[in-house]
């Protein structure tokens, strides 16, 4: 007695909604059962894959057929699908997971195309498959071209849509019902406070990037559309999304996720949450904090005008030079050093004196009270517009939630009348809609009050005034000779050199921000290298500490971490900083290493220094007091 082949049923459509509504799924399947019964073969599997494309490999049923498939012993000998489209539609996949299968001696059959072994049949399979796969990008192209045009028309084309938008049926043509975006104004003004913390700040503090914003948002409670915590991804996307200012770009990538021509993106008008100039300043601000743009070393280097001072006749950037083996330093034109006095005539400048030069200007010149209020006179009117647009703002979500409030009640009058069903699932649905509207728009104006309760408790008086200006004249010099970059920096964004003359340059809301801060000028946000500042990502520690000064290095977990037997008190110096962070973790380590040596010892914290000056070169550490 024979014994029958066991065999596997592979069914497969190309979306979801075949899946759902299409007979494809049971006409394959009932077809693949009419012919093991033909053939007398024993139907062991039959895997389903409702909605996915067969120009790739990327199916979970597909995956778990050929894992079988490919496993000794196979649990079945004989594959069974419809046609050799079901299977794939690319030759050179198909030709890859025939052979794989077959080599296990599992062998591919389909229903509708039989074919043999025979070098004459495998042709033939491969011919269909390239006619396959063809018709497989014919119909991509014809598929692409008409959600295009349906996107000209500005029409949406499916999928989720951006955050603080919704879709709305807008006609009906024929059987299918034409869509379009429409503001939703339960996210809408989420999107709108990104944009202003971005911006302008939540009145507390100055311009915020994209982790503050992301921070400020999960703290305050402010949650996504699904009611998750915000994400670093999600707000860099939300602030640099055309759609938001009306111009939504449909079919900008490539199913590899790369960049499409831009003359095959089409761009479908959708109502703006904000305006174009706000999107352009929030992409500018973007792209001046990017690293490649700004480097750290710019903010947090030596030098005091570096990345501020520039060449007044070319526009180029103007770096240091030395003389005399490094006796003398200037700032001299770049573009002059680069390309020669063709390019720019140039010029020199002792760094000394124009760093002095600069500072006395400021102190003496802006650094007075009457001049700064002069030159935050418009930009307070400014703000005391802004200040009126949100009160209006603040009412207009006010009347909404009382509208709201107000329809609810007549809704659960009409309840009670017994003139509405209670049961009725649409009635049910808009009293929901109207709790959320009622309960967003509250929550949106107590948010928008309490910003505009900040920013008013922050109102600029003379005497913020003249505390802004006594704080910074005192503070812009270092005792010990130099200057505070990070002040100098915050009062001056650009400073040229003429012959003749120096321009200073900076902007008044800059200005205004690190009036109305909460450290005044000492709220200058930086880039300067951190090393761990608080707890290591290794803790070795097993006290809390506040930052890199006072740790009593102790491994964790050692019989006497509770004694303070050794101690090495790190402090950075100017010579550790002019070593870098490579060499202060060598030098960390190295402490490490040589405090549990005294400790060994059972020495006190004299001689664990003791034994580490006398072992480690003098010149190398510059931390070790």
């Amino acid at each position: 007695m024979t014994v029958p082949l066991r065999a596997a049923l592979y069914l497969r459509v190309s979306t979801a909604r075949q899946a759902e509504h299409d007979v494809s799924i049971p006409d394959q399947k009932r077809q693949g059962e009419t012919y093991c019964a033909s053939r007398g073969y024993q139907l062991v599997e039959t895997y389903v894959e409702p909605g996915a494309s067969a120009t790739n490999d990327r199916r979970p049923e597909f995956q778990r057929m050929i894992e079988a498939g490919t496993s000794k012993p196979a649990p079945f000998d004989v594959v069974i699908v419809h046609s050799f489209s079901r299977f794939f539609r690319d030759h050179f996949e198909l030709e890859f997971y025939v052979r794989k299968l077959a080599k296990n001696g599992v062998k591919l059959v389909s229903i509708t195309q039989e074919m043999g072994d025979d070098p004459m049949h495998v042709m033939m399979r491969q011919i269909m498959a390239l006619f396959d796969e063809y018709q497989s990008k014919e119909n991509a192209k014809h598929v692409i071209r008409a959600l295009k045009e349906n996107a000209r028309q500005g029409f949406w084309n499916g999928s989720l849509p951006p955050i603080g938008y919704r879709v709305v049926a807008a006609e009906q043509r024929g059987a299918k019902v034409k869509k379009k975006l429409e503001i939703d104004p339960l996210h809408a003004e989420t999107v709108r406070l990104i944009y202003r913390l971005a911006l302008h700040g939540d009145g507390a503090k100055g311009q915020m990037g994209v982790k503050n914003i992301v921070s400020h948002l999960n703290r305050n409670r402010i949650f996504t559309r699904d009611g998750g915590r915000w994400g670093i991804g999600q707000v860099h996307r939300i602030l640099t999304r055309r759609t938001y200012m009306g111009e939504h770009e449909f079919n900008k990538r490539a199913k590899s996720k790369e960049l499409k021509p831009v003359s095959e993106i089409v761009v479908v008008p959708v109502p703006p949450l904000i305006n174009r100039e706000t999107f352009d300043a929030v992409q500018a601000l973007l792209k001046a904090r990017h690293p490649t743009v700004t480097p750290s070393a710019v903010i947090s280097g030596p030098t005091m005008l570096t990345g501020l001072i520039h060449c007044a006749k070319c526009g180029g950037a103007m770096t240091i030079r030395t003389g005399k083996g490094g006796r003398y330093r200037y700032y001299a034109c770049s573009m002059k050093a680069r390309q020669g006095p063709t390019a720019c005539e140039g010029m020199a400048v002792p760094m000394d004196k124009l760093d002095d030069l600069v500072a006395s200007h400021l102190e003496d010149r802006l650094l007075q009270p009457e001049r700064l209020e002069t030159i935050l006179a418009t930009v307070l009117d400014r703000r005391q517009e802004r200040s009126e647009r949100q009160h209006e703002h603040i009412g207009e979500l006010n009347r909404r939630a009382a509208e709201s409030e107000a329809r609810l009640k007549r809704l659960y009058d009409a309840i009670e009348a017994g003139v509405a069903d209670l049961k009725d699932p649409a009635l049910k649905d808009r009293i929901d809609g109207l709790k959320a509207i009622r309960d967003q728009a509250k929550a949106d104006a107590e948010r928008a009050q309490a910003m505009l309760e900040n920013s008013g408790g922050k109102a600029v008086t003379p005497q913020m005034v003249r505390t802004l200006a006594e704080t910074a004249r005192r503070h812009i010099r270092l005792e010990g000779g130099g200057y505070r970059r990070d002040h100098l920096r915050a009062l001056a964004q650009r400073v040229e050199v003429a012959d003749g003359e120096v321009r200073i340059m900076g902007s008044k809301s800059r200005l205004l921000q690190i009036l109305t801060g909460k450290n005044s000028v000492n709220s200058v946000p930086t880039q300067g290298l951190k090393w761990r500042t608080g707890w290591d990502s290794n803790p070795r520690w097993a006290h809390t500490h506040g930052g890199f000064q006072d740790r009593c290095l102790k491994p964790l977990g050692h019989p006497s971490h509770e004694s303070t037997t050794c101690q090495l008190t790190l402090r950075p110096t100017p010579l550790s900083r002019r070593h870098g962070r490579e060499t202060l973790v060598q030098d960390r380590d190295a402490a490490h290493a040589f405090a549990m040596k005294a400790r060994e010892q059972q020495a006190n914290p004299a001689a664990g220094r003791r034994l580490f000056k006398k072992t480690y070169p003098a010149r190398r550490r510059g931390w070790l007091t």
